[in-house]
């Protein structure tokens, strides 16, 4: 019973620090649903090109879709044209990094790694679409068979939509700030909840029950390090908003910033289930481009990683967490109670 409320305890101290940077991450992804739509998306990623590659892994670094949502997307942005490089870039920095993410990646561990968590995975994306330009088979380019705006459904910008072949029309701003509040209160916290509390909970176990001495033996500085967090979190499922208190919880007990950025960018991008939907989308040679660009820039980037906090004597186990204790306690709780309802609901209603 001692160990469960000991816990628990630490689990709420998590959540507790994180919860208002979740809810940050939440508006700002309202407002990127809100005013982004697909069709925008989709129009700059046609080409087998450098460029349809870099516009990709652009526009997937702050979309908040974890990677239980990602592939739906990717498979639509497929059908309506976007070329393999694009799409295979899209499916990479698109789960390793959201608003969200990137918010309580600030809130848990340090500004260093929020700024550079973004552009792993953005050149992440970069190497896997050149690799897939490469290497991988030609296609012919498509054109997108997506319709402007069939009427009464919604859009990805939210609002409304109308029968093909009808009159556009602008959305309302109350319609588009509707549509990216249901969004990201409702789907995208739907989504993510499950596997946050589960993340959540498992951040606990490591704070209260993992010695220090294991981390720092076997997941501290080193090639070794790096290669046990990449085969944990390459067939894990998880999301990147939940593997970051899993990072942030190893990184205080002694793990090296470089292998939680291993994790943090193998464990969103990769699962068992995802990689059998994008074999049949994109074929098996692209996954397997896709599995060798993610493990190696992964473990290169980390070694960077650990070089840079190095060089710029940044000690990460000191550092770790500071955001959180410029808000308010007050603050922290007003938030994380009515967050941490509305996730366990919305685990409830995910698993029902």
């Amino acid at each position: 019973m001692e160990y469960l409320i000991g816990i628990l305890n630490s689990s709420w101290q998590i959540l507790l620090d994180a919860s208002i940077f979740i809810i940050f991450g939440l508006f700002v992804a309202a407002l990127l649903r809100a005013f982004i739509s697909a069709d925008t998306i989709v129009k700059y990623m046609g080409g087998r090109n450098m460029r349809s590659v870099f516009l990709a892994a652009l526009f997937g670094v702050p979309l908040p879709l974890c990677s239980c949502g990602v592939v739906p997307t990717a498979i639509g942005l497929r059908k309506q044209g976007a070329s393999k490089p694009a799409t295979v870039s899209f499916l990479i920095t698109t789960p390793e990094s959201s608003v969200d993410s990137i918010a309580i990646t600030y809130a848990l561990i340090d500004p260093l790694m929020t700024i550079f968590r973004p552009i792993a995975a953005f050149m992440t994306g970069i190497i896997a679409g050149l690799g897939e330009i490469m290497f991988g088979k030609k296609e012919d380019e498509k054109r997108s068979d997506a319709h402007e705006c069939p009427h009464c459904h919604e859009d990805e910008a939210g609002g409304r939509k109308q029968e093909a072949g009808t009159i556009k029309h602008e959305h309302t701003m109350k319609e588009r700030l509707s549509s990216g509040a249901r969004f990201a209160f409702v789907d995208l916290l739907t989504d993510i909840s499950r596997w946050f509390l589960i993340g959540v909970v498992i951040a606990g176990v490591i704070s209260y029950a993992m010695p220090v001495s294991f981390i720092e033996n076997y997941m501290g500085e080193g090639w070794l390090s790096m290669f046990i967090m990449l085969a944990v979190g390459l067939p894990l499922y998880v999301c990147a908003t939940a593997s970051t208190p899993i990072a942030a919880a190893l990184v205080l007990k002694g793990m090296s910033p470089g292998a939680a950025l291993v994790f943090l960018l193998a464990g969103p991008a990769t699962n068992a289930a995802s990689l059998t939907v994008i074999a049949n989308l994109l074929g098996k040679r692209t996954v397997v481009i896709y599995i060798i660009s993610i493990a190696t820039c992964a473990v290169l980037l980390g070694m960077f990683l650990n070089w840079l906090y190095a060089y710029l004597g940044i000690n990460i186990h000191a550092s770790i967490g500071h955001a959180h204790e410029m808000i308010p306690v007050w603050l922290k709780w007003a938030t994380a109670v009515p967050l941490s309802i509305a996730i366990t609901i919305a685990a409830i209603v995910k698993k029902q």
